[in-house]
């Protein structure tokens, strides 16, 4: 008959940090491309115009690097303080736990 809804044959479910399959065979599959191709890449490059090789690279960097965080500039000094202190808290937690 199949599973119940919410029930799964894998209850602890993929390792925490362990990244999906697919993505890992992907990221490889990508690195390769890039690899094999770097000069012809380079060489593209090398040929758009200034504009559009900072628009190449603005395009890049968001698969590299995190969204910012907008919500944070609104936070007033004290809600900044009161975050950090929550973080460490919990931080501090997680790492007695793991002793």
């Amino acid at each position: 008959m199949g599973l119940h809804k919410g029930t799964t044959n894998n209850p602890n479910g993929r390792p925490k940090g362990k990244p999906n399959r697919t993505t890992d065979e992907l990221r490889v599959m990508v690195q390769n491309f890039i690899d094999d191709n770097l000069q012809t890449l380079q060489a593209d490059f090398d040929k758009l115009e200034p504009k559009d090789r900072l628009t190449f690279i603005e395009r890049l960097l968001k698969h590299v690097l995190p969204a910012p965080l907008q919500e944070l500039d609104r936070l007033t000094d004290e809600q900044l303080d009161e975050l950090i202190n929550r973080l460490k808290a919990k931080n501090n937690e997680n790492t007695e736990t793991e002793d």
